[in-house]
């Protein structure tokens, strides 16, 4: 019969530090090329910079997974007599999701009078009014440090909000935002449905079918709409396209483009965690922010950029705040109450173990356990002695 009981593990948070050291580079080195302070001034459109990015996250996952060994994990189809892997329905539609966010993440940074934590503010806010909705349509507990880690997380968010200044929101920003949320709203219920049961076969299958929809997609999409659109975004997409190999931030876009295939990895795992959304999208929004301000001082040190302000780090206590409440130290309680009782219990062993002579038996009304631990206390006892007999000698 297999236990239910719920195990506490700390998997989930390396993958919260490893989406951190992620997040910073893959945020700043954006924000830096799109701005124009790694150009002396001249910014890059995010656009432009779309093609390189794309390309150098679809290689870098799937190259992840081949160098892994997790294609036997995906489900497979027979097509013109052969077994080929192949995506299930949830799958392909997180696929799509993702693909989108990815491609809207990434544009969020490049928009004029929007800085690193102000995009972070307004993609992780909806995402976090977003997870206890799902866990409330699937039925799935949420417990109460992840109300409170939600709640620590949406007032982090609410402070950051309050100390940004002259931001602008253009409609192609606004649109993005939709893109971004509607990303999450289908791959969120996706997620929730099919994989987070903490099963490790699942869980991989789940990771790499999305992958085979989400990355060729991510290429595809975009060099679709460069070939038959006749927009201005469209000539721009179409101009990264055409000078891949030489434009000067071709190699600043394959390495945003590495960053966040690696972020996603990170972060796909975070929510496929059995844990409840609600947790998930607190830890996952707590990382964003923190590496959102780490990497604004570190362009600020780097690139003489605008300097985080106080507020901003007041959001970072508020973050903190709310790491403190979902990681496994809100069970201190509990622990603090176990440890009360096991002194309780043996502290009539240890008063014996005061009055027991060495070489002694222990006194048979205090049971098993007691003998144990009155025996490990008067071997130490005539180890001691025998050191201090040593030394007198």
């Amino acid at each position: 019969m297999t236990s239910t009981k719920r195990q506490h593990t700390l998997g989930i948070w390396v993958l919260a530090l490893g989406y951190f050291a992620f997040y910073v580079p893959y945020s700043g080195l954006t924000k830096a090329v799109t701005s124009g302070l790694l150009s002396g001034g001249r910014p890059v459109s995010g656009f432009a910079l779309l093609p390189s990015t794309v390309i150098a996250t679809a290689i870098s996952m799937l190259l992840f997974i081949t160098v892994m060994g997790w294609w036997k994990h995906a489900g497979r189809k027979q097509i013109f007599g052969y077994n080929v892997a192949a995506p299930g329905r949830h799958t392909l539609l997180s696929g799509l999701a993702f693909s989108t966010i990815i491609i809207a993440t990434t544009l969020a940074y490049s928009f004029s009078g929007v800085s690193i934590l102000f995009a972070l503010i307004l993609m992780r806010s909806g995402v976090l009014i977003m997870a206890p909705i799902i866990d409330r349509l699937f039925q799935r507990r949420v417990r109460w440090f992840s109300w409170a880690g939600l709640l620590f997380s949406l007032a982090a968010v609410a402070i950051a909000f309050a100390g940004v200044r002259d931001y602008q929101l253009s409609l192609a920003a606004l649109l993005n935002l939709a893109a971004y949320l509607t990303g999450y709203a289908v791959r969120l219920p996706c997620m929730t449905q099919m994989s987070k049961t903490g099963q490790r076969e699942a869980t991989l299958g789940y990771f790499v079918e999305e992958q085979l929809v989400a990355m060729p997609v991510l290429v595809l999409a975009p060099g679709l709409f460069a070939l038959v659109g006749h927009s201005s975004i469209a000539n721009e997409i179409r101009f990264g396209f055409m000078n891949i190999l030489n434009a000067p931030f071709t190699v600043p876009g394959l390495a945003i483009g590495f960053f966040y295939a690696g972020l996603g990895l990170f972060l796909a795992f975070i929510y496929l965690d059995r844990r409840e959304n609600t947790f998930c999208n607190s830890l996952f929004a707590c990382s964003s922010l923190l590496s959102g301000i780490a990497a604004s001082y570190i362009l600020t040190w780097w690139l003489h950029a605008p300097y985080p302000s106080g507020i901003q780090l007041s959001s970072a206590c508020l973050i903190m705040a709310a790491l403190f409440v979902l990681s496994p130290l809100h069970h201190l309680p509990m622990y603090i109450t176990q440890l009360r009782q096991a002194m309780g219990e043996h502290r009539l062993v240890l008063v014996d173990f005061v009055k027991t002579a060495p070489g002694e038996p222990p006194p048979a009304s205090q049971g098993q356990t007691a003998s144990v631990i009155t025996v490990n206390f008067q071997a130490v006892r005539e180890v001691l002695q025998k050191r201090q007999a040593g030394g007198r000698s």
